[in-house]
Formats: C-alpha cells, structure tokens, sequence
C-alpha cells in the first residue's frame, strides 16, 4: 500500500474480507460444539404480514442465544498462557451464561462484571455455570468499562459482547447457516444492542448473496447504537426501561462494530415496547415459544415495515429465550 494513502478502517473491503474469512474459518471449526439451528417457516407471520417469513431459532442454541457461538470462538482462539489466567467479560446476562458454558468446557476460569439491573435469572444462570459474577450498583455501560479496567490490571483478556472481532466472527456463523438453508433470502431482521451479531451477520451475508438487506432492529426506548449511527460517532442515549433487556445498554467508546454496521446495515427500524410484548405474545401463540424481549424486537421490526417487503423472502433472527417466566406473562398478558 502506497505511503499516501490512507489507513484501511474497518468499514473498508479490506477488513470486511477479513473478517468474512475469519467467520467461514470458525463456521466449520466450531462444530460440532455450536448447534446448527433450524430456521423454519412461519405460516401465521406469513399470513399477518404478507411476506415470507422465515425464523431462525436462535432462542435454541446453547445457553438459550446466539451468543454461545462468539463466545465459543473467542475461547477457541484464546492462547495457552491465556487459557490458564482465565477471562474477564461484561454482561446482562447471555454473553455471561455463553462465556461460562464455553470456558467450563475449555478448562478457562470466567468472571463476569454485571449491573444491578441484570435480570436475576441471568446472573442465577451464570454462576450454575461456573462463572464468577460479579455485580456493580451501576449501569451496564459502566459495569463494562470496569470490567476492561479490571481485565488490563490484571493481565487477563477482556472478552467483549459486542467489540471484538473474534466473537463477531463467531455470531456472523448465523450468516453462513442463512446462506445455507436460504440462499434467495431478500432481507434478515435483527435485534442490535452493541451490533456484534448484526455486523457479523451483514459481513457473511456481503459476500455470499450481496443485495439481501440487512435491517438493525431497537428498542424505542434504548437505542444507543441507533443513535450512534445517526450521530456518526458514539453516543450517550437517554435510555429507558424495556424489555429487551438483552439489548439495552450503551456502547464502549472507539467499539469496532460502529463503522461495521455503517458499511453494513441497509436500514433500521424502532420498536416500542407495546410492540414488543405483541411480538412475544404472536410468536407464543402462533410458535409455541417463549422468547425474550431482544428477540421480539426484531419480530416487531419485520412486521413494522412489512408492507417494504410483500411477498419477499425475509428471515428474522430469535435471538434468545432468557426471560424470567413471570416477566414473560407478565408482557404477554
């Protein structure tokens, strides 16, 4: 590369192209430890919105979400020396749960730094688990932050939900399995809190079937990354309670996935929580499933702009089942 030109950035093709290979490496390294999940027909979301809508269960991974694949990766990759010190993470709770199942199987010590606001059953999970969790009276950008802090002190490796491109390379295997089981796929909805699945989805998907779009889905009430892309940088959000507790949260300054999903993501769309708990109770209805609220949030979003996509071919990403019961029924009622 000639002096004068300008450092590649991550949106670059050069780095895009990287990252894909890295995601077609860890689509066959993975198995059979990551599940290939199923993504099946939905006839009464078909009927509702008149698309073609097709759903990947995510919701039946490992740990309960997609997360269990970059997590599975990063710990795949990790150093010898690395494996024995063990790791540090942030968590709400299914990156937690998906780093514990993964370094209990790989023999490497997991702590977890999580707010208060975390849902119980989560940080329950996590400890059944093996993890160490550890949490803070703070909110979960923050807890974060302390968590990276704390990783750098004591010379262990910080393994991020969302900036770090190995566990991106991870959950962008759930692009593979896409192309896979539908190559004619017109556009894939998904819930984004940090944007890790959705970059690593969009980065697969730009080299196996380009055109298909890709749709960012957020919660009304929390969209920081939303937010952040609009504003071209990172952003504090005034964040609210929701739902999707699984993709609430800010973004850690300077995280990779924000010039990633400015090259990747086609468009984004908002939920409110009212449309959430309609999205939870239509697929518990029609389904049969309970999922949580970051995985209703890409239900929403698909129906919200389905008038876009009549008698197209999209498939919409169930990104977890993590929901305490009583707070499931609770929304669905």
């Amino acid at each position: 590369m000639p002096a004068t030109t300008a450092s590649p950035t991550f949106a670059d093709s050069l780095y895009l192209d990287a990252l894909y290979e890295s995601i077609k490496e860890a689509h066959s390294a993975l198995r059979p430890a990551v599940c290939i999940t199923p993504l099946t027909y939905s006839a009464r979301l078909s009927a509702l919105s008149g698309c073609e809508v097709l759903l990947k269960c995510e919701h039946l991974q490992h740990t309960g979400s997609f997360k269990f694949r970059g997590a599975s990766n990063k710990i795949r990759l990790l150093p010898t020396e690395a494996r024995k010190r063990g790791v540090i993470a942030a968590s709400s709770g299914n990156h937690g749960q998906a780093l514990a199942l993964a370094g209990k199987t790989a023999g490497v010590p997991v702590t977890v730094y999580t707010a208060t606001s975390a849902s119980p059953y989560k940080l329950e999970a996590m400890r059944a688990l093996g993890a160490e969790v550890l949490c803070l009276p703070t909110d979960p950008l923050s807890a974060e932050l302390e968590a990276a802090r704390q990783a750098k002190a004591q010379g262990v490796p910080f393994v991020s939900p969302y900036n770090d491109l190995q566990v991106i390379a991870g959950q962008g295997t759930i692009g593979m399995e896409l192309f896979e089981q539908a190559p004619d796929l017109d556009a894939v909805f998904v819930a984004v809190g940090g944007g890790g699945m959705i970059a690593g989805i969009g980065a697969a998907l730009r080299v196996l079937k380009p055109g298909t779009e890709i749709i960012g889905c957020w919660p009304a009430n929390d969209p920081a990354l939303e937010q952040s892309l609009k504003a071209g940088a990172i952003v504090e959000v005034d964040a609210r309670e929701t739902l999707s507790d699984g993709t609430a949260g800010g973004v850690e300054p300077g995280a990779v996935t924000l010039p990633l999903c400015q090259a990747l993501l086609t468009d984004t769309v908002l939920v409110s929580e009212d449309e959430i708990r309609t999205a939870m109770r239509v697929i518990a209805s029609t389904e049969r499933w309970i999922i949580e609220g970051a995985a209703a949030v890409a239900v929403a979003g698909m129906q919200k702009l389905a008038e876009r996509y009549q008698g197209k071919r999209v498939a919409v990403i169930l990104c977890g089942r993590n929901i305490v019961l009583e707070k499931f029924l609770e929304a669905v009622q």
